[in-house]
């Protein structure tokens, strides 16, 4: 499926067997297409489809070789394809597992980063103190705790790179057992045991369904000089608790600090795959370049979360083939299975995505925009598939089950473990995900442009032919060593990253 290298053509063919071609630039109507025969019958807008052969009716449409919706009418060369003749229909996937496995590489030269290497072996990207809150309720107290620590009043601990508010809309209003609070509070001890937190203060309100209590037994926390917990009723209100916040965190500063960063491998990375704002060159640039960097990752022995499962949704059938047992092949298809009857019982549709953004990009269905969400992942074998914020214990290419919408998703990857994000987008993210460091990858030059300040990378040079997917790859993977070494990427230069703490929300809010 990926694109290995393209030159600077009217549009862009990714597969023989495809019945489309993706516009390269603006096409107007007449424009003809040389390679392919046809001329244009519609303006092509950049990124959208082109249909190069006729499709009747009711029968697929192929992008990557792979079914990406049918069509709802006629289609005849040089059509525009989008959501006014192409559409979503459920059909049967061969799901071979095993097939695609392929013998991991070792590389001749073991890579390195600058990483800090936690008393129980684990090692940090970063060096933040974190305060989190239980509830809704206690937000506000620990965002106070968090802003009295100001780069002046830091400035004596140089080693710590800052303290960062866990606040979130949930932990009340749901029932006191059950799948919602047993994923909120996995979620928030997955943060208060993150690696990139030397120390976290804990902040409830006292009345919430979450309780404290009952939130250290489930996760089997114990508090000690690195994990304190404070709850407003008890502390005697809203003031008194900031002030014990403030001097809980004082106490864990001069440990904290004492942190250094030193050589390590590689494998010590556990990085979490997003994509956001996708248009109809995500699957063609940015999304393959950060696959070829996760085989690099993987190859020195790291490992790369992809996740978003509504986003794999009709692309699931390339990851079971790459499976290493049937068990974890068969943990995915449960999950897509779940998926399915979850929207169900909602009353929505597993194609409610792609987003108005994604289609205005050029993406028309779900199948399609998973198609290319896959290249992420890169091209190694599937070893494990791990529930929302399970601690992802595996090395190599894993799958962890979550929504599609990317903070939520992000806030499962960093509770299960990852220590850098890597995002792709086409239309534009500003996202931050404290206290793991996010890289932005923009799938187009003009984006990349537009959003300088916020893209780390630009991977619409595939496109405009002055790179490959491999080499871009390897910049991304260099840049990852980079960030991870502590470089600050775009958005931590920004400040952005203390408000993307969403954990997921199941069940009914009473």
């Amino acid at each position: 499926m990926a694109v290995v290298s393209v030159i600077r053509r009217p549009t862009l063919r990714l597969d023989p067997g495809d019945d489309v071609v993706i516009a390269a630039r603006p096409l107007p109507a007449g424009t003809r297409l040389d390679d392919e025969g046809v001329v244009c019958a519609d303006a092509i807008p950049a990124g959208h489809k082109v249909a190069v052969r006729p499709v009747s009716r009711g029968k697929p449409v192929k992008r990557y070789n792979q079914i990406i919706g049918f069509a709802t009418a006629d289609i005849t060369p040089g059509q525009h394809v989008h959501t006014h003749n192409l559409a979503f229909e459920m059909f049967e996937r061969d799901y071979a597992v095993g097939t695609d496995l392929r013998p991991l590489q070792t590389p001749a030269q073991p890579a390195t980063f600058q990483g800090i290497r936690r008393a129980d072996g684990r090692v940090a990207t970063r060096n933040y103190i974190g305060v989190i809150s239980t509830v809704n309720c206690s937000a506000s107290v620990s965002r106070y705790v968090a802003q009295h620590f100001t780069p002046e009043v830091l400035a004596e601990f140089p080693n710590v790179d800052g303290i960062v508010p866990i606040t979130h809309s949930s932990g009340c209003g749901m029932d006191t057992a059950g799948a919602g609070i047993d994923v909120l509070r996995k979620t928030i001890a997955g943060y208060c045991r993150h690696v990139n937190f030397a120390g976290v203060v804990i902040i409830g309100l006292g009345c919430e369904a979450n309780q404290m209590d009952s939130l250290f037994h489930a996760q089997q926390m114990q508090e000690g000089t690195l994990l304190k917990p404070l709850i407003v009723q008890t502390s005697g209100g809203t003031r008194k608790t900031v002030e014990a916040g403030i001097a809980a965190v004082r106490a864990m500063l001069p440990q904290a600090n004492q942190a250094r960063r030193e050589t390590l491998p590689a494998s010590h990375l556990t990085i979490g795959l997003q994509c956001g704002g996708s248009d109809g060159y995500s699957g063609i640039t940015a999304n393959p370049a950060l696959g070829a960097a996760c085989d690099l990752l993987v190859a020195h022995g790291g490992t790369v979360i992809l996740s978003e499962t509504p986003e794999i949704y009709g692309a699931e059938h390339l990851l079971t083939r790459r499976a290493v047992s049937q068990a974890v092949a068969d943990k995915l298809i449960e999950r897509i299975r779940w998926w399915e009857g979850y929207t169900e019982r909602n009353q929505g549709s597993m194609d409610n995505n792609p987003s108005p953004g994604n289609k205005a990009g050029g993406l028309t269905t779900i199948l399609e925009k998973s198609l290319g969400a896959v290249a992420k992942g890169g091209t190694t074998n599937l070893v494990q598939v791990y529930e929302y914020a399970d601690p992802v214990d595996a090395k190599g290419f894993v799958f962890m089950d979550t929504p599609g919408y990317d903070p939520v998703s992000a806030t499962g990857q960093v509770a299960g473990g990852a220590n850098l994000i890597c995002f792709t987008t086409g239309r534009g993210s500003v996202y931050g995900c404290k206290p793991s460091p996010s890289i932005k990858l923009a799938t187009n030059t003009p984006l990349y442009e537009r959003m300088v300040e916020d893209m780390d990378i630009n991977c619409g040079d595939i496109v405009d032919g002055g790179a490959t997917v491999q080499g871009k790859g390897r910049e991304i993977f260099e840049l990852m060593l980079k960030v991870a070494s502590g470089a600050p990427s775009k958005s931590e230069a920004l400040g952005i990253g203390n408000d993307e703490f969403v954990p997921w929300q199941l069940g009914a809010v009473m």
